[in-house]
């Protein structure tokens, strides 16, 4: 039973350690991008959250209680023209930066060391940074939600998809700096591209419905994007690629639960009104 028992904490020993020497090995520091706004420590970031949560989820809903909704129409249309307008530079700044595409597709599967290419990887490595704080403006939807007296579409998906989204963003760009999201994070700049132009032109007013038969399409699209993804983060896991794994890996389970969510989303909220309404005999 002694032996056993020894066997057992033994291997949990090592495991922890063969753990730990490959997170260690995945991490990667450098004073220059470390050094930028809110990379430095967690703390803003977590203390920007724990706020967005008190106030969405408590203080929001108590505060408009017993309050008209506020009339937020011109804040909301210049909030989704510069969001358009944003997340399309995001997609621009890929392929304009000199060099990024090509160095992109040649070293796809086995990126450069950092020191062998510091400029390219530090302009990344901006791109980065703004499409992180493209995340942190994002969680200004579910504020206006709020105001707006919308709390019905402060739903979980909702609340842990802005959340999520904001700590990956930043745990990447503080520990892991590579470049293995770069295609990722095209598309979904992509996406909320088309996004808030949608939200754009819904905020113009009732005579624009017409026009917002693509409504669903939209979740279709970000549906679309997931699995995309998700094929090439597993074909770089695969493919044993130059990459950090467990972070890949984290990737993929994170991008299967939202998958889960949002076809969970796409059916409760179109196949179900799509069906024939039954007579009553």
């Amino acid at each position: 039973m002694t032996n056993v028992t020894q066997e057992s904490f033994n291997f949990l020993t090592e495991t922890q350690n063969k753990l730990l020497d490959l997170v260690k090995n995945e991490l990667v520091f450098d004073e220059v991008v470390d050094s930028w706004m809110f990379m430095s420590t967690p703390w803003p970031v977590l203390s920007t959250l724990v706020i967005y949560l008190l106030f969405v989820l408590k203080l929001g809903p108590k505060i408009m209680e017993n309050r008209k909704p506020f009339n937020i129409k011109y804040v909301i249309l210049l909030y989704n023209l510069i969001q358009t307008v944003y997340n399309g530079y995001l997609v621009l700044w890929f392929f304009i930066t000199p060099g990024a595409v090509t160095y992109h597709f040649s070293h796809l599967c086995h990126p450069l060391p950092r020191n062998l290419n510091q400029y390219l990887i530090h302009e990344l490595n901006k791109g980065s940074w703004f499409f992180f704080l493209s995340k942190v403006i994002d969680l200004l939807d579910t504020i206006f939600f709020v105001l707006r007296k919308k709390q019905s579409q402060v739903s979980f998906l909702h609340v842990y998809h802005h959340v999520n989204m904001v700590i990956t963003c930043w745990a990447y760009l503080r520990f892991i700096k590579g470049e293995q999201l770069i295609f990722g994070g095209i598309i979904n700049s992509f996406i909320h591209t088309v996004m808030y132009s949608y939200y754009f032109l819904s905020a113009l007013g009732p005579q624009m419905q017409k026009y917002l038969w693509w409504k669903k399409y939209l979740t279709r699209m970000q549906i679309i994007q997931f699995l995309m993804i998700m094929v090439y983060e597993a074909g770089l896991y695969m493919f044993n690629c130059n990459f950090p794994r467990l972070f890949m890996l984290y990737i993929i389970a994170d991008l299967t639960l939202f998958l889960y969510l949002f076809l969970m989303f796409y059916k409760k909220t179109y196949d179900i009104r799509q069906k024939p309404k039954q007579h009553v005999q």
